[in-house]
């Protein structure tokens, strides 16, 4: 099974790295080589590219990107959500669809959840870890620092 990555540098060598593994998010797989669904460090909160996987680790939505974008962005939050940020808080997304055509229905459920000043996006084509999976976001997050 291959998975995307997502390199997580930390801004300012005198803060910690944290890596982030939600429990809600426990279902997904863990592998055997180096991997955390988020680390986050110097305010910043970096998620892995996140899948449609739900509460069983089954992907849902089979066939359905605005489904699958759902349960996504739902994944996106929780990982954001143990490092301290909301969807608020996103400053940049890459977002990954097994068939570009797919755009207009991604588009619309990114839009729920952004639905106004939106982060930079970039979304590309790219084959995706799963044939079922359709769409895998990963994202940034910007916290300010605590006074």
């Amino acid at each position: 099974m291959n998975f995307s990555f997502t390199f997580l540098f930390c801004l300012e060598i005198d803060m910690p790295r944290t890596t982030l593994r939600p429990k809600c998010l426990d279902f997904q797989p863990r592998p055997t080589y180096p991997y955390s669904p988020g680390a986050c460090g110097g305010g910043m909160i970096f998620t892995a590219g996140q899948v449609a996987w739900d509460e069983t680790g089954e992907v849902t939505g089979i066939g359905d990107v605005a489904a699958q974008t759902r349960q996504t962005l739902k994944n996106v939050a929780s990982v954001l959500h143990e490092g301290g940020a909301t969807v608020d808080d996103v400053i940049k997304c890459n977002v990954f669809l097994a068939d570009i055509r797919d755009f207009d229905a991604m588009n619309a459920e990114f839009a729920r959840v952004f639905p106004t000043d939106p982060p930079a996006r970039t979304t590309v084509e790219a084959r995706l870890a799963e044939a079922t999976m359709l769409v895998e976001i990963e994202a940034v997050a910007w916290v300010a620092p605590e006074s």
